[in-house]
């Protein structure tokens, strides 16, 4: 026999349970949980190496909150721009869609330095598994992708750089997940103060 129910764990807080199997008589929670990874202590060769360990951690804590909103805005405006009927309806949103972008983060975007920008163009691969190249060119077309992507170039950026969580950027990567899953902060201490 198979059903549904919520547990009262506390008063506060609720377990909720997917499913339930009475077995002889016994009933048997049915879950699915979360993976959880663990990180092994990071070994720095010197003082140097951990200083720029700290930093990577302070500019993936700076630039994924903006990667998540600035994919989810780039998902929400992809899709709404398919229900519209004209191409001259589709480019006046996308100004409109510019315009609300340029200023919501173009001053937050000032205040980044030139690596956590680049973390952030990563970033945003990762989230929407394309990147951001593709993705400017899919909203506006190649030319402006092609403009937008020269003028990053003055930066020392691109926006056909493509995120690698298993090669270059798994230590991106590693902070990533331990931000996503709530433990950076004790991983950080373990690294940084090896305690």
């Amino acid at each position: 026999m198979l059903f549904s129910a919520a547990l009262g764990a506390q008063e506060k807080q609720e377990t909720y349970i997917d499913m339930a199997v009475i077995y002889h008589g016994d009933t048997i929670a049915v879950m699915n949980l979360k993976p959880v990874y663990v990180f092994a202590q990071l070994k720095f060769k010197n003082e140097k190496q951990r200083q720029e360990y700290s930093k990577l951690v302070r500019d993936v804590r700076i630039a994924y909150p903006y990667s998540k909103m600035i994919t989810a805005a780039i998902v929400e405006t992809y899709e709404y721009m398919q229900t519209l009927p004209t191409e001259k309806a589709k480019e006046k949103y996308m100004d409109d869609v510019q315009k609300f972008m340029m200023e919501e983060y173009k001053p937050k975007m000032k205040k980044m330095t030139k690596n956590q920008g680049k973390i952030l163009i990563k970033l945003i691969d990762r989230q929407s598994n394309t990147s951001s190249y593709n993705i400017v060119k899919a909203l506006v077309g190649s030319f402006k992708a092609g403009v937008y992507n020269a003028f990053a170039g003055l930066f020392g950026n691109s926006l056909k750089t493509e995120y690698d969580p298993e090669g270059k950027d798994a230590a991106i990567e590693a902070i990533v997940v331990q931000l996503e899953q709530g433990t950076l902060d004790y991983y950080y201490s373990v690294n940084y103060h090896g305690r």
